[in-house]
């Protein structure tokens, strides 16, 4: 619209203010409605209107929830302390677009402290960029050179009005600062910038210094352009990069955290997890992850209090119920783990690994029917989780139950086809039932899927033993001890079948 008034029908923004308060009639002759204006304005904000109610309508009629910890000036009781630091986030805005170096993927959680009194020296910040806005526009308004009105005008227009939404101003918005939203902004910023080159170069007596000048300013946003691009290569260079920029940022030190612990790097991960706590004391996701690590590492009287904390913090936060329940029960305080469970599942109805945890709950306590029952509700609400398949398939096979377990392994692999931890329990117990060669089609199988496991060559093994096929028998009883030659059951198996065989060549040989 902007484009198309200034631009395209070169209406003078002035005029057309001065005649709007006049409330003069003759608005068409201000190009209001020359070449059609008014119809395509009309046009392209009814098209805004039914994209903004469909987006409003996919919301569910209502803006997201935001917590202080996303956006902490919007939540402060001064109206003061809003306006100003809501300003001061305009001119970091500002300054991120002259001087894009402080980049960072986010820039909440305490990132930013509020500003809370005017002895703040950032408040000079807010001085400049409005005394540099104040300037620009009544240039853009007040100018008598009618072309420097409409350039300024455009520029202003294209750097303000996308920023609106992001501003705070019409609703509260989920972010201190977003990178993104200075985008479309940028080129607005970039038309001002071109044209104050344009004045500087018909003042200027030695143009060749700013020509160098301006080449070098590209220059050297081009880097930077490169090495950012560079650190949003990988996670782990991205996170890092933002560490300098946010050190104060607790979510900055969550991302590092977790990326070190998916990389396995635990010891490295719970000192950032550590530091995410420290920053934010109610950071549940930090205290549920560290949690986690310490559990997985036996540290399980502090993994608990960092759990209870995040769901007395947050009480409806499901994976921290969860993973409460499988650190009580590694404590054996089996009533308070089944609590826990069943709470996890009150908050997060479809929750499939909550029910395979509450399945080897049961199981721990020998009941095995509401095992079975937990884990088949593993597997209705996530079809694929192989484990809680696997589970049943073994209670079945342990509690003497070979034809249902035989049919709960049969659907399994109908489901999940290529899983070679269901082909294993599944040839075993076929193994069991002396269906010996469909045993040993899938243990074939398992194997070529998973040719380091040690088990599953000592079971075929013991499948071939029992089968009579005994050089076949000792083949993999030799692979499973060389895979593992601490494995009790198989060195005891090989060496009963080592002297069955001396035995056997005994007697031919007599």
């Amino acid at each position: 619209c902007l484009f198309d008034a200034l631009v395209i029908n070169k209406l003078n923004v002035l005029e057309f203010i001065q005649k709007l308060i006049r409330k003069d009639k003759l608005l068409e002759n201000a190009g209001l409605l020359r070449k059609g204006l008014l119809f395509r304005i009309t046009l392209l904000m009814s098209g805004g209107a039914s994209i903004l109610y469909i987006r409003w309508r996919i919301m569910g009629t209502g803006p997201p929830a935001f917590t202080e910890v996303d956006n902490p000036a919007s939540f402060a009781d001064s109206l003061f302390v809003r306006a100003i630091n809501y300003n001061y986030y305009y001119s970091l805005n500002a300054w991120l677009l002259l001087c894009p170096w402080w980049l960072c993927f986010d820039w909440s959680m305490g990132c930013i402290p509020l500003i809370k009194s005017v002895s703040d020296w950032r408040i000079i910040a807010l001085a400049a960029l409005w005394f540099c806005l104040i300037g620009l526009i009544c240039q853009a308004l007040c100018s008598e050179d009618s072309h420097k009105r409409r350039i300024l005008t455009l520029g202003l227009g294209f750097l303000i009005i996308p920023f609106l939404p992001a501003s705070n101003l019409f609703f509260r918005v989920g972010f201190v600062v977003a990178e993104r939203v200075i985008y479309l902004p940028s080129i607005g910023y970039c038309i001002l910038f071109t044209y104050g080159f344009t004045l500087l170069s018909k003042q200027a007596k030695k143009k060749k210094i700013l020509a160098v000048a301006v080449l070098g300013i590209l220059l050297i946003n081009v880097m930077r352009c490169a090495l950012r691009s560079s650190q949003w290569r990988s996670e782990e260079q991205l996170f890092r990069s933002a560490l300098s920029v946010c050190p104060l940022n607790a979510k900055v030190h969550y991302n590092v955290g977790k990326n070190l612990a998916d990389k396995g790097n635990q010891s490295a991960a719970i000192k950032y997890y550590r530091e995410a706590v420290r920053l934010n004391p109610k950071y549940v996701h930090a205290m549920n992850n560290l949690g986690n690590i310490l559990k997985e590492r036996n540290e399980l009287q502090e993994a608990e209090e960092l759990l209870s904390l995040a769901v007395q913090i947050q009480p409806d936060f499901a994976a921290a119920w969860m993973n409460l329940g499988i650190v009580q029960n590694s404590l054996r305080r089996f009533e308070e783990a089944e609590q826990s469970y069943w709470t996890a599942i009150k908050h997060r109805r479809k929750y499939p690994d909550c029910y395979y945890n509450l399945g080897r709950l049961y199981a721990d306590l020998n009941r095995h029917i509401d095992a079975l029952n937990a884990w088949r509700n593993a597997t209705v609400l996530k079809p694929e989780h192989s484990l809680a398949w696997n589970n049943m398939i073994i209670l079945l096979d342990n509690t003497g139950n070979l034809a249902q377990a035989e049919a709960v392994g049969r659907e399994a692999l109908e489901l999940i086809p290529n899983d070679h931890s269901l082909m294993f329990s599944l040839a075993n117990v076929l193994g069991k039932s002396q269906k010996y060669k469909e045993s040993e089609a899938l243990f074939l199988k398992a194997i070529k899927a998973n040719p380091n496991a040690a088990s599953y060559h000592g079971n075929l093994a013991v499948l071939y033993h029992r089968w009579g096929n005994l050089d076949l028998a000792k083949k993999h009883y030799e692979v499973s001890l060389k895979l593992d030659p601490t494995a009790p059951g198989t060195k005891e198996n090989y060496n009963l079948l080592r002297r069955k065989l001396e035995q056997l060549q005994k007697k031919g040989g007599a």
